[in-house]
């Protein structure tokens, strides 16, 4: 393999796509970064060739696979909050399902032969069992989960048809930073409980809600599977480089396999920050899952993954360290003890 290896990352200025584009440059490859900037951030792009355009623009997609001829492609770009998926559905549909086969009529027309696509574990619904693995049935509960459900079967479809064969990586809880590289996860709204905790933490947000305290769970609040970003981008790698030899189109799960309740998410982030968190008690959101546990074995079988950074200590630490950083620089730029850009207090 040289450097002249090109992938096409849809979203690739993104939290999840600008470690996946670090992670590819690292390995050798050229990441090609195709984003609209709706959410994504410019200045995280540094690892290869960036593009501004929407992945549904077919004339654009074509001028930028003509330019570059990606060997393969990593598609992360679409919308990423739950909540508001119940309430813009419509949004939801257009930027994933829209979008995916926009993408993949492009990578037929231009002989791309591999594609990794970002899903997630929301395609499952609420599992009636746990660990949720694979053969799980697919019941997605908000249009999110189910935008992501359909772009997989549009995968499968187009891709039997056309030959491009894909992996389909369904995430479990992505969390973590790499704060040396200046990543880390930076929404607004921010909605992801991780960095809600250490804006509390940080000073810049009064409390945080846990959304019931009932569930049928130790201590009564949801328990996640959570996973190290850094993790994840390794996976997408793995997975290129099954696809290139020869492996079939398949879905795996990642995750870690171990639990984690919101309650001892609060107090890992109080140990490690130094500081009491203040929390209250929120009525569940509509088709919030209780408890979402993966089984990654096949992951871990198929393509040698292992999460060796995904313990909570570890995931907050990291995380921790991005958020520290990020209020410092603020508070140098701006000369305020005030909330960084991007922070809404309760």
């Amino acid at each position: 393999m040289t450097t002249n290896d090109r992938v096409l990352v849809t979203g690739g200025a993104g939290y999840i796509g600008s470690h996946v584009s670090r992670r590819l440059a690292a390995d050798g490859y050229r990441p090609v970064t195709v984003d609209n900037l709706r959410t994504g951030g410019r200045s995280v792009v540094r690892w290869g060739p960036f593009e501004l355009g929407d992945i549904g623009d077919a004339r654009f997609l074509d001028e930028v696979m003509a330019r570059y001829a990606p060997v393969a492609a990593v598609h992360l770009a679409g919308s990423a909050y739950v909540g508001e998926s119940l309430h813009e559905p419509a949004k939801y549909y257009r930027n994933k399902v829209v979008g995916t086969l926009s993408l993949m009529e492009a990578l037929g027309r231009h002989d791309v032969p591999h594609l990794v696509l970002s899903s997630s574990c929301s395609v499952y619904g609420v599992p009636a069992e746990l660990p949720i693995t694979e053969d799980t049935p697919l019941a997605p509960v908000s249009p999110y989960g189910a935008s992501k459900a359909m772009a997989e079967r549009i995968i499968a479809d187009i891709g039997a048809s056309t030959g491009t064969r894909a992996v389909s990586l369904r995430y479990f809880n992505a969390a973590g930073a790499e704060p040396d590289e200046g990543l880390g996860e930076r929404h607004d709204p921010e909605t992801h409980i991780v960095p809600l905790l250490l804006e509390v933490a940080l000073g810049s947000r009064p409390s945080v809600d846990l959304f019931g305290d009932r569930h049928p769970t130790p201590g009564g609040t949801c328990i996640r599977d959570f996973v190290h970003v850094s993790d994840l981008a390794d996976a997408h790698v793995l997975a290129l480089r099954y696809l290139e030899n020869g492996g079939q189109s398949r879905a795996l799960n990642l995750g870690t396999g171990r639990s984690t309740s919101l309650l001892e998410l609060v107090r890992a982030v109080d140990a490690i920050t130094s500081s009491t968190v203040q929390t209250r008690t929120a009525s569940p959101r509509p088709g919030d899952p209780p408890a979402l546990v993966a089984g990654s074995e096949l992951a871990r079988s198929i393509l040698g993954w292992q999460p060796t950074r995904s313990s909570i200590d570890r995931i907050v630490g990291d995380a921790y360290r991005r958020h520290r950083s990020v209020a410092h620089e603020h508070v140098a730029r701006e000369g305020t003890t005030g909330p960084p850009p991007g922070t809404r207090r309760g």
